[in-house]
């Protein structure tokens, strides 16, 4: 709005017939930028006068204005110093604009004709000037007079111009203003000082260049150096920066290109890159190619510099936009358009990217590898950025392919005195690029000198003997020297017998070490360090190494306990052949959940499951070898894993450890089926090659059919792996595809799925293989994940006996749960597949799973995980009258539910379970004698239960029971119950509600002394009150519930 003012004003005050009225304005104006009220309505008004004002001189004639600029400028120069301009970024802006509007005022319009002139900006001047041969004329730098008599005129034209004194200053705040803090003001700043410019003689126009390039000093700001680009850039589109200038401003360019000043935790100098490529691309536009020859050299690695490897991706993409508009523009540049092509918009927009392959790829090119080598050194290897540390040392590997000489004699020298650099980020970088360096040489085939290897192999004991490790960055130098350890091992540098011990302590201080990070990059570097050092050269110091670790298994500090079972999962054949079996079975062992609750740590259960796996795969593919012989012990390996690890490995499957961070057994969980998959493939794989004369075709339609088929038996008693073992298997995995959580769902399903479909592995005995298939196809980016397509499919195998209890008790964690998505999803496709054959196979289906319901109560009893969502599931199921039609099986459901009841209601504290549980008897309230009466028995004895709400709760419950079903209780006496049930109120007194409770129990005809059982009322101190005692025991109700 004020903005539409102040243009409605200038173009009415500017007119010829209003004179008067622009002289009322100046005067208004000249009142409120003088006023000294500081005040939000005040500052808003101040904003908008200088808008109008900046309007005003924009749209008014120079004659009208000259006389009001005295006036003008004297409020402008007191209110650009004023601490009301110092808080407002919007007001410092429009006093900038209209002070380089004053000055456009004070000095008369006019086209210099010293200003370098690039191109004509008509397209039929062009096309006359190529007609008439002028071309020579363009090829020149600068657009002079032909005869230098013409330009001494002007030059002394230009010497005699009258410049007023207020343009000084009006220059100096514009100078002021490329200072500014925010970005806006010196926008406009640097647009004002190109405007100016542009009127001035030549030789002011070098003394503002000259001010220009003081801003570029190192003590001056960020915004300083940003600024000074801007108008750079602007004095360069305006044909103010002649070529003869330019050996002075290039240098300035290139060191604003690698602006970057740490402060604190981080660096800031991202803007000033960016807009000294704006500089260059500004060049590019501006310049002919004669000029800009012997300038675009020295710019475009610096670029390309920046297009690769800047932190930024807007700093990436403004270089590489600015060497494009130098190629395109000046001409034939070697290799431009390839390079352009490779470093475009896309391809840059990916940091990783960016520095593995575009920098790459542009480095075969002649003049930036050594430039890129530079950058990387003296920039990103000592980042503040950890991540592009890393990057940084891959980078410079990466490089390597091109001047291997090069790399080994300066690079790597250049390196190694960094790596005991006062400084974290130095001192990380340098050794992360030490060892990708010298992995990257040995790729290559280039040996490095022995003077060079020795001063490598020193590189860790340095940095161990000045204790680097300890005090802050000590984790990341760890992890940064695990990675060391395991290039060299790679590259199989030599070392002394010493140097290698004490790598070996290092890496078993890493493994011992509480980060998880940490702990992976010491198992990698061991993995090749045993390898390369130990086993290869037959080293005394193998010896010991595998007990050792199987000593800490068993530590009371967990990450040694984490440690130590990766490490033996990466140990190497040579050093598990003599120990094998205590390997496996101390791993097995490790594999449970520990007995003690203090030492219970989900992190060194997940190692181990993985440990053991790997162990399991590195001890059976050196058997694979044909030169090892085979015999009892080799048979006794694939009968420990099929007795041991695999049992192990089911029961991980029922880790479901639960901390402050949730669910940590999920990581159990996943580890095992990833490792169920592979011993299953290891144990098929063995049997396959053990049993010859039995086909595969025979052994799927053995069990194709029928699940306990007695075809193929003697195959399976000679083979590793047996029906038994394939249905647990389906079946445990299975279980984890309908449980609640998404992730597990996904990884279950697709471990199913690799196992029926496996190339080059055939899984044999799997019960009703033809129908699992039918479930789960072979087809990729199914979204396993998603409940609405997962629960439709794998309720399905609920049909199939052999799977169908595992697969239930995951269900009803699903379906009684607490996330409502999950829940409404899970049981939709229950209802569904209960549904689906109406009147054929309905009365069976629903028979199996009752009987597949009362096998969960009676095998998780009292394990409230899964008996509360349990319990859940049976009250939604009586809700749909699922289990209230099944003749005969009725009553024997009832009967095993209201068995399971009496023991998990009994003495608990969970108001859900009690919930559930008074809801089911209800519901079984109402079916036939005798069980209609022993669960109205059950669910009269919680009318005295010390719970106040579980009493009103169960009254509900009766009452509703006496509403329905009027065989409970004689006709007569219904009225009589229900007025004692409605006028009772029981979330009151204790002692009331057991007197109406006896009462209940006289009209119904049950004996109270039957039921006691069912009920645990705590004994009372005769000294305290019963109403003591219930709020106390309401009080523990609401603390165990979590509120």
């Amino acid at each position: 709005m004020r903005t539409m003012a102040g243009l409605v004003l200038s173009k009415l005050l500017t007119r010829p017939d209003m004179p008067k009225a622009l002289t009322s304005f100046i005067e208004w104006t000249h009142e409120v930028l003088s006023s000294t009220v500081d005040d939000v309505v005040s500052h808003f008004r101040f904003i908008g006068v200088v808008e109008a004002l900046a309007a005003v001189f924009k749209a008014g004639g120079r004659k009208v204005l000259l006389d009001v600029v005295p006036t003008i400028w004297n409020d402008v120069s007191v209110l650009i110093k004023s601490g009301t301009a110092a808080r407002s970024p919007l007001l410092r802006k429009n006093l900038v604009k209209l002070t380089q509007r004053i000055g456009l005022t004070c000095l008369p319009h006019r086209s210099p004709t010293w200003r370098y002139v690039g191109r004509t900006s008509s397209l039929g001047e062009n096309i006359s000037l190529n007609a008439s041969n002028k071309n020579d004329q363009l090829n020149h730098g600068v657009v002079l007079e032909n005869s230098k008599s013409e330009e001494n005129s002007n030059y002394l034209q230009d010497e005699d111009m009258d410049v007023p004194e207020i343009v000084e200053e009006i220059i100096d705040v514009l100078l002021s203003g490329l200072r500014d803090t925010d970005t806006v003001v010196r926008w406009s700043a640097a647009k004002g000082v190109g405007r100016v410019t542009s009127r001035l003689t030549s030789a002011l126009s070098e003394e503002v260049l000259s001010s220009v390039l003081e801003l570029f000093t190192p003590g001056e700001g960020d915004g300083s150096w940003h600024g000074g680009c801007l108008a750079l850039a602007e004095l360069a589109r305006r044909g103010l920066l002649l070529p003869a200038s330019l050996p002075k401003v290039v240098p300035v360019v290139v060191k604003a290109l690698h602006y970057d000043v740490r402060r604190g935790p981080h660096s800031v100098g991202s803007h000033v890159r960016d807009a000294a490529a704006y500089v260059c691309w500004a060049f590019g536009r501006a310049y002919y190619r004669t000029d800009m020859r012997n300038v675009l050299e020295q710019l475009a690695p610096h670029l390309l510099s920046v297009a690769c490897y800047d932190r930024e991706v807007n700093c990436r993409r403004a270089a590489a936009a600015a060497f494009q508009e130098n190629v395109g523009r000046q001409g034939n540049y070697p290799h431009g358009i390839d390079i352009v092509n490779t470093a475009d918009y896309f391809s840059l927009s990916s940091r990783v990217n960016s520095y593995i392959h575009v920098a790459v790829c542009i480095a075969q090119y002649k003049g930036y590898l050594h430039p890129f080598v530079d950058e990387l050194l003296q920039s990103k290897i000592c980042h503040w950025d950890k991540g592009l540390r890393e990057l940084a040392a891959e980078a410079l590997a990466a490089l390597v392919r091109y001047d291997a000489a090069y790399f080994a004699d300066f690079v790597l020298e250049k390196l190694i005195p960094f790596t005991l650099s006062s400084d974290l980020c130095t001192r990380h970088g340098a050794t992360l690029a030490a060892g990708e360096l010298v992995l990257a040489l040995h790729q290559c085939g280039y040996d490095i000198p022995s003077d060079k290897q020795k001063k490598v192999s020193g590189i860790v004991p340095a940095i161990e003997k000045a204790r680097l490790y300890r005090g802050k960055g000590g984790e990341i130098m760890r992890a940064a020297v695990s990675r060391f350890i395991e290039c060299i091992s790679f590259s199989r540098l030599p070392l002394p017998e010493k140097v290698k011990r004490s790598l070996v302590d290092t890496l078993n201080e890493n493994l011992r070490h509480p980060n998880t990070q940490i702990q992976i990059a010491a198992v990698k570097a061991l993995k090749h360090f045993v390898q390369a050092y130990l086993v290869a050269t037959d080293n005394k110091g193998t010896i010991g190494i595998t007990s050792k670790y199987l000593l800490l298994l068993k530590d009371s500090n967990v990450a040694v306990r984490r440690g130590s079972a990766m490490a033996l999962g990466v140990l190497p054949y040579e050093l598990l052949a003599n120990q094998w079996r205590d390997v496996i079975m101390k791993l097995c062992s490790s594999c449970a959940i520990e007995d003690n609750p203090e030492d219970r740590d989900a992190e060194a259960r997940v190692n181990a499951v993985k440990g053991l796996v790997s162990v399991c795969e590195t001890l059976t593919q050196a058997r694979e070898n044909p030169d090892f012989h085979s015999g009892e012990d080799d048979m006794s390996l694939f009968h420990l894993i099929k007795n041991e690890v695999m049992v192990s490995l089911f029961k991980a499957l029922d880790d479901y450890s639960v901390d402050n961070r949730g669910d940590v057994g999920s990581w159990v969980r996943e580890a095992a089926m990833e490792g169920l998959e592979k011993c299953t493939y290891i144990l098929c794989k063995r049997g396959s090659m053990s049993s010859t004369t039995t086909r595969k075709s025979e052994m799927l339609e053995s069990v194709s059919k029928q699940p306990n088929s007695n075809v193929n038996e003697e195959n399976q008693m000679c083979s590793f792996f047996d029906t038994n073992l394939a249905t647990s298997l389906v079946g445990g995995i299975a279980k984890q595809a309908v449980e609640k959580m998404d992730k597990l769902r996904e990884v279950a399903a697709k471990v199913l799925q690799r196992i029926l479909y496996h190339d080059e592995i055939s899984v044999p005995f799997i019960p009703y293989r033809e129908k699992i298939e039918e479930i789960i196809p072979n087809e990729t980016d199914l979204k396993w994940g998603v409940p609405t397509f997962s629960y439709p499919r794998f309720v399905q195998l609920l049909q199939l006996s052999c799977y169908s209890k595992q697969v239930l008790s995951g269900l009803v964690i699903s379906i009684g749960g607490l996330q409502d998505s999950l829940r409404k999803a899970s049981l939709s496709a229950f209802l569904d597949y209960l549904h689906v054959d109406e009147d054929f196979n309905k009365e069976s289906k629903v028979c199996k799973l009752s009987t597949d319901i009362l096998w969960i109560l009676q095998e998780y009893k009292r394990c409230d995980r899964v008996i509360i969502p349990t319990l859940k599931t049976i009250e939604i199921l009586f809700s749909s009258k699922i289990f209230l039609d099944m003749e005969a099986h009725t009553s024997i459901f009832c009967a095993g539910v209201l068995d399971s009841l009496a023991v998990e209601l009994k003495g608990s504290k969970d108001f859900s379970k009690f919930y559930a549980g008074i809801a089911i008897l209800g519901y079984i309230c109402s079916v036939s004698d005798p069980v209609n009466s022993r669960a109205f028995s059950h669910l009269l004895t919680f009318l005295s239960h010390r719970y106040p709400k579980i009493r009103k709760v169960a009254a509900e419950q009766v009452y509703l029971v006496l509403l329905q079903n009027g065989s409970l209780v004689s006709e007569e006496k219904t009225d009589k119950a229900l007025e004692i049930i409605s006028e009772t109120c029981w979330d009151g007194d204790l002692e009331t509600a057991k007197v109406m409770k006896v009462q209940l129990y006289e009209i119904a005809g049950l004996d109270v002394g039957q039921v006691k059982t069912t009920e645990k009322v705590p004994k009372m101190d005769d000294k305290k009150s019963a109403a003591a005692d219930e709020n106390e025991s309401y009080a523990s109700l609401v603390e165990s519930s979590g509120f």
